[in-house]
């Protein structure tokens, strides 16, 4: 008996057999594919947070200390006033016609040296302190030049800075021997040679400075006019050229801040009497 009425054609479709060597990307790995621009935002996010943060905490004055504050205030013989570029202290009467311009060290804020400014103004020099920005002299070591237009009744100056701030004044300085004729360097040394310059110049540092070896070093030494007096406050560190706190890496000092800086604002003030006429 023949069965053939029961016999099926083979079924034929469009769907040819995959090749075994061709691979075709799995629906599930599309969005893993997509994930990575997400990933990437993510970390670059992160990476800027962090360098914002970062930053925010390398620029970040240091804090001052009631006196520095207090300093900023007219007294019976020393009138104060901020006049938006930098802090002015002039001598009530009798004023001398050598003024004194101060760069602030890095991050330290300019009122941290208002009270030696004060000292110095007592003492009949009218006194200013530069405004830098971001508390960084390096940002506007020019600042001078507007302090001294601001005041033409002044006719000598004696530059000073501690610091990254006296670096700046130094170099300012020798570039401007028409109208500066001292320096005062605190805690602090040229970045180039000026030993050709004619600047009545004083280097005052203290003894556990961190950076005395330095400052004193017979290569600094070679930088700076040959006539330079170097005063040495035994005891004396760094932060307490200033009245701030939280001087990184400074050893702490064995004569108190007020003695340390009395001795600066004398070592000073020998600068402007040499200067003035």
């Amino acid at each position: 008996m023949s069965h053939s009425r029961y016999h099926r054609p083979p079924m034929t479709t469009n769907h040819q057999t995959p090749d075994p060597l061709v691979t075709t990307a799995s629906p599930a790995s599309a969005p893993r594919r997509r994930r990575w621009p997400r990933i990437l935002g993510v970390i670059l996010l992160v990476a800027a947070l962090l360098i914002v943060v970062g930053g925010a905490l390398f620029l970040a004055p240091q804090p001052l200390l009631p006196e520095a504050t207090a300093a900023l205030a007219s007294t019976d013989t020393v009138t104060y006033a901020d006049e938006g570029d930098w802090l002015a202290f002039t001598p009530t009467s009798g004023a001398s016609t050598t003024g004194f311009i101060f760069y602030p060290g890095a991050k330290v804020p300019a009122a941290g040296y208002a009270p030696a400014a004060q000292a110095i103004a007592a003492a009949g020099y009218p006194a200013f302190i530069a405004e830098m920005p971001l508390n960084l002299a390096i940002l506007d070591g020019n600042a001078a030049a507007d302090i001294q237009a601001a005041h033409p009744e002044v006719e000598t100056w004696v530059l000073a800075g501690h610091s990254l701030g006296g670096v700046m004044a130094a170099g300012y300085a020798a570039d401007h021997q028409d109208a500066v004729g001292g320096l005062a360097l605190w805690a602090s040394y040229p970045s180039g040679d000026i030993s050709s310059a004619d600047l009545v110049t004083s280097s005052i540092y203290g003894t556990l400075d961190a950076g005395a070896e330095r400052i004193t070093s017979a290569e600094t030494r070679t930088t700076l006019p040959t006539a330079t007096t170097f005063v040495s406050i035994e005891g004396g560190n760094h932060e307490q050229m200033g009245w701030y706190t939280g001087q990184p890496n400074d050893p702490p000092a064995t004569i108190s801040r007020a003695d340390q800086q009395a001795l600066v604002v004398a070592a000073t003030l020998d600068v402007l009497e040499a200067v003035a006429p």
